[in-house]
């Protein structure tokens, strides 16, 4: 990470590279108009890991910066939300003179939320006993007097909670009130802001839908959630089972009755959809009574494989969210052979990098 990037003076100036970057990137595609969405210059993300170095007395976080080639203190992190940086000295200064819950300590991560709740996680070289116990008892005590706060303290094969291992985030989206689950270690969308904006980009470009709405990599229902209100059902499928236990709570806590996950994945359920195998899993749940005529995928970096690809083609509309813009321009190949892009955006979800999260949707020619 280069830290002296992140000057929010230059913020502007950022993004405006990265989407003159990503139009050249797609010259060759007739595309739309590029939408942008910009994030917070500061405070954006929502989770940060620091290793934590230990010097005489003191002891602070720090993080590696690759331009420096050098490790970097950090007292305060300007990417990571006002709750994490207010949470960061409080916690250091009561770690510092500890010393049971500072011995071996060697990384400590934060999980926030835009509803003002907080996740720590404490990492360990050590194995830990009542003793530590007992003073991260009182550690969360006395945080909890400044912070709707819950800690982990994990070590190799050990894992003490108190009293929580998720947060619950609140979100306003498209003037509705929707509640996540997440777990810690878990993926969730680092910039809340931006997630919202990606969320309501999606709400907006299937508005008009008809039928049901098959998704692949659901991870916590966070898409599904939102855009079920456009569809009559939903289908989702979700291979990790922390995130799918999150999307049930999802389900459950937002009152949503047409949207179904099942615990799969997305390659496995392509050759299901194919006849090509039959699972267990989907013992009970009828595919073809779905008329799924919008798919929505949001694959990992290495974008969709070729059957999935051939899979996604056979919808009439496809909403496509890409953490890699090489490898969905890779899949845009062969999808814009059967279907034109219709939408096209960039969110800025990791400013100062050059990552680029970008949404395609695609209508059948």
């Amino acid at each position: 990470m280069n830290l002296a990037a992140m000057d929010p003076t230059t913020y502007d100036v950022q993004l405006e590279a990265k989407r003159v970057k990503l139009t050249q990137l797609f010259a060759d595609f007739d595309t739309p108009e590029l939408e942008t969405f910009s994030s917070e210059p500061a405070n954006y993300r929502m989770r940060a890991e620091f290793r934590v170095w230990h010097e005489g007395e003191d002891l602070y976080y720090y993080m590696f910066d690759k331009e420096l080639n050098s490790k970097v203190r950090c007292d305060q992190f300007l990417p990571a939300s006002e709750l994490i940086n207010k949470m960061m000295p409080a916690l250091v200064e009561l770690l510092k003179p500890n010393t049971i819950l500072r011995h071996r300590l060697f990384q400590i991560d934060f999980l926030s939320t835009l509803s003002g709740e907080i996740l720590v996680s404490l990492l360990y070289h050590k194995q830990l006993d009542s003793e530590w116990e007992q003073q991260a008892k009182i550690l969360k005590q006395t945080l909890s007097t400044q912070f709707n706060v819950n800690l982990i303290g994990r070590a190799r094969k050990q894992k003490i909670i108190f009293d929580k291992d998720f947060v619950v985030e609140s979100l306003n989206v498209a003037g509705k009130q929707l509640q996540y689950h997440q777990i810690e270690n878990s993926f969730t969308q680092p910039n809340g802001k931006v997630s919202v904006k990606m969320l309501e980009w999606a709400i907006d470009v299937t508005k008009n839908s008809t039928g049901d709405l098959l998704e692949l990599y659901c991870g916590n229902g966070n898409f599904s959630i939102a855009l079920a209100q456009n569809f009559d059902r939903v289908l989702a499928t979700e291979l990790a089972k922390p995130s799918v236990e999150s999307a049930q709570y999802n389900i459950k806590v937002n009152q949503v009755e047409n949207l179904q996950i099942i615990r799969m994945s997305a390659e496995d359920f392509t050759e299901a959809m194919a006849k090509k195998r039959s699972f267990r899993r989907l013992e009970g749940i009828d595919l073809d009574s779905y008329n799924c005529n919008t798919i929505f995928v949001d694959p990992p970096r290495a974008g969709l494989d070729a059957d999935t690809v051939k899979l996604v083609q056979g919808y009439e509309r496809i909403v496509y969210i890409s953490c890699n813009p090489h490898t969905l321009l890779d899949n845009l190949n062969e999808l814009s052979k059967t279907h034109n892009i219709t939408r096209f955006a960039l969110f800025d979800q990791f400013p100062y990098t050059d990552h680029m999260e970008s949404g395609v949707f695609l209508e059948k020619k």
